[in-house]
């Protein structure tokens, strides 16, 4: 994992959102993120699920929620580390193995999601443009990610 970005950067209409990787809690989750977004799989991709006080989630070609990458779904890597503002986590249905290319930024504290969720990343940058994000379930115009580069 030597060769293993940093950093993604998020590009959204305000400007750059700057995520620190975090490899040592989730090796798998990180190189999924950085081969879909070097792919240019992101490009593009809204925020579809934006709640104030919570989260953004986004990472669905589809803008629904309801899809992913056609790459397999990963196994979990939970850790001890807390869901606190600018945390970067992967989202997944019920099951705790099906994770894929829809991920959430956390908003507020959400320590009701430790241990039950992969957290793959910090926002260290940009947060400010997380917070203005669109709101909604989906959001009526909702924020989009215009690329997302690792480096």
């Amino acid at each position: 994992m030597a060769d293993t970005p940093e950093t993604l950067t998020l590009t959204l209409e305000g400007g750059d959102v700057t995520i620190k990787l975090r490899p040592d809690l989730a090796p798998k989750h990180v190189e999924r993120i950085v081969e879909l977004a070097n792919d240019g799989f992101y490009d593009g991709v809204v925020f579809h699920r934006v709640i104030p006080g919570f989260m953004a989630q986004g990472g669905d070609p589809t803008g629904t929620g309801m899809s992913g990458s056609d790459k397999p779904n990963l196994k979990a890597e939970f850790s001890a580390e807390p869901h606190v503002r600018g945390v970067c986590s992967m989202a997944r249905t019920n099951q705790p193995d099906t994770a894929n290319s829809q991920f959430f930024i956390v908003f507020d504290d959400a320590r009701f999601l430790d241990k039950q969720y992969t957290v793959w990343g910090q926002v260290t940058d940009g947060m400010d443009l997380v917070d203005a994000l669109p709101k909604g379930e989906p959001p009526r115009n909702p924020g989009k990610i215009i690329k997302a580069r690792a480096a």
